[in-house]
């Protein structure tokens, strides 16, 4: 039987932690382990939802030496609590959160004792079988269901020995890892806290999530110091507008890091940024300096290989030959370009595009605070199913963006709609869950899509009149028209200031002064009502009388 060191920390007094400004010593970190390992409840799998970085290391470690596996899930929601329940019936929950609402049975985590002053100074790290499965780790549900994807400790070593590796940390000097991703994620795992228990280095506990908190985190310790982090936060970063602490290193993951944010990374931080490749199922397998090339420089031992248009990843710590979910080009055997996920690949009337590429077009339009595009899973009655946008733009209207998009991208991928919103449901680790979209879409779309009754304004005394007609001024049809596009647009968030006019009638002639609103209606509820499904009929009325009735179609629509 093979084994591993629990940590790799050679002295009893060497740093594995920092609280607080105050340094936490391996020794203590193994003598709490030690501690939580008495305690421990009965039961093979244990929900680590400690939230502190160092207590999360600490509960990993003492289930690790209990033979008990981890469960590591994206995110702690009801219906997640109850798949881990199903797919582990023995599971309990080790937690540090005073009300934590998970319904498990629960383990507080303890106050722990401070290391014994004569404890033995002589630091002997606990062996670990190779073999022996630490931890699940839950994929993040972003293109589907959520699955389970077992981790051995010989995997995890490797990878994470690698991974010191590539960032320097193996050079010597005691450096300190401040993450802003959850410690349950697979990036957050092997980046803030197996890397550091591999490399004998160091990590800052607490959480950093808002700008002003990770930079106050990073001021807290000592350098050489390494921000672990993702597009979503770092973009929050920069523009709060805050004197970022010094760093040595910025690793990014989890989301494509686009150029303009790698950029003003740099020059605000005047560090480099490394961004990188992987997933749940692999860890990491590639990184690259997005400032410098676009290219993906595969980690050592790792090997690419493409079957029926698939690309797989194997060797180093992958145990086995694993599918990729992105479509990848190889430029050569250690070189290859990202084009995107394979689940974001659209094809709207032949022409091709990824919401990846979609998605960094919408965030370099200036006033994007955040955005996505989202492709609906039904198809609309007309047989094409268009693309929906959701934008924090707070500064922006929906004119404003559709014309900056219109200037970036193919007419037929514009949104339609392009819904303003106050936030997007992302979870902890800035990643937006397929069904938190589809329940946002349904959401906002059955409210603001499927049907209205829109008020129109338009004054008695208005100048057309004069001419239209002397002595008997009747409202001009093209007025009556435009006037209705104007009000369902601004309801639906959609530009119909160019449109396919089907079919409109005017029934009646409308007098000045006279009450006016539009009822309009879309073929269907859902996600591909309204332009996503193109047509719109509406009917313009006068108190109860009907004077207009027509369909219209939004410009690319088909």
């Amino acid at each position: 039987m093979s084994t591993l060191p629990l940590i790799t920390h050679q002295r009893a007094n060497s740093v594995i932690a920092w609280r607080d400004g105050c340094a936490v010593s391996a020794a203590q970190f193994l003598f709490d382990v030690a501690q939580l390992c008495e305690i421990l409840p009965g039961g093979s799998h244990m929900l680590n939802a400690c939230n502190d970085r160092y207590r999360f290391a600490v509960g990993l470690a003492a289930a690790l030496l209990n033979k008990k596996i981890s469960l590591l899930p994206p995110a702690q929601t009801p219906e997640m609590i109850r798949q881990l329940q199903f797919f582990a019936p023995d599971v309990f929950c080790l937690t540090d959160g005073k009300n934590c609402p998970i319904a498990l049975p629960q383990l507080q985590f303890p106050a722990l004792a401070v290391l014994p002053e004569t404890h033995d100074q002589d630091l002997v790290a606990p062996e670990v079988d190779s073999g022996q499965t630490v931890a699940y780790l839950f994929t993040s549900g972003s293109t589907g269901t959520p699955g389970a994807h077992p981790k051995t400790w010989g995997a995890l070593v490797r990878n994470a020995q690698s991974g010191a590796r590539l960032c320097g940390l193996s050079d010597g000097r005691h450096h300190t890892v401040i993450g802003t991703v959850p410690p349950q994620h697979m990036f957050g795992f092997e980046s803030t806290v197996l890397m550091v228990m591999q490399s004998a280095n160091a990590l800052a506990t607490g959480e950093a999530f808002y700008p002003a908190d990770i930079c106050d985190a990073i001021a807290c310790v000592p350098r050489p110091r390494m921000l672990v982090s993702t597009p979503v936060h770092l973009r929050s970063l920069m523009q709060a507008g805050l004197q970022v602490p010094a760093l040595d290193l910025i690793l990014s993951a989890t989301a494509p890091l686009s150029l303009a944010l790698a950029e003003q990374l740099e020059a605000a931080c005047q560090t480099p940024v490394l961004e990188i490749y992987g997933s749940t199922e692999t860890g990491r397998i590639a990184a690259r300096n997005p400032t410098q090339t676009p290219q993906w420089q595969l980690l050592d031992g790792i090997r690419l290989s493409q079957q029926d248009g698939v690309a797989w990843a194997s060797g180093a710590h992958i145990e086995s030959a694993t599918p990729l979910q992105d479509v990848i080009e190889k430029i050569d055997e250690r070189r290859f370009l990202l084009h995107g996920r394979t689940a974001d690949l659209v094809n709207i009337a032949g022409k091709r595009s990824s919401l990846t590429y979609l998605n960094l077009q919408l965030h370099a339009i200036p006033g994007v605070v955040d955005g996505c595009f989202f492709m609906p899973d039904q198809t609309a009655p007309d047989g094409v199913t268009r693309l929906t946008a959701f934008v924090v733009a707070p500064a922006c209207t929906v004119a404003a963006l559709m014309t900056a998009l219109r200037a970036r991208v193919d007419a037929v991928f514009l949104p339609r709609p392009l819904i303003l919103v106050d936030a997007l449901p992302r979870n902890a680790t800035g990643k937006l869950p397929c069904e938190a979209l589809k329940l946002l879409a349904l959401a906002r779309l059955q409210d603001s899509v499927t049907a209205g009754h829109v008020p129109l304004a338009l004054a008695a005394d208005h100048p057309v009149f004069a001419g239209h007609f002397p002595g008997t001024p009747i409202v001009p049809g093209a007025l009556l028209l435009d006037l209705a596009l104007q009000a369902i647009g601004q309801r639906i968030g959609t530009d119909l200031s160019a449109c396919q006019i089907n079919m409109v009638k005017f029934l009646s002639p409308v007098r000045p002064g006279e009450p006016l609103s539009v009822r309009y209606e879309t073929p269907s509820n859902g996600m591909n009502s309204g332009v996503n499904s193109g047509a719109i009929r509406f009917d313009i009325l006068s108190a109860q009388r009907t004077v207009a009735t027509g369909s219209i179609r939004a410009v690319g629509a088909s």
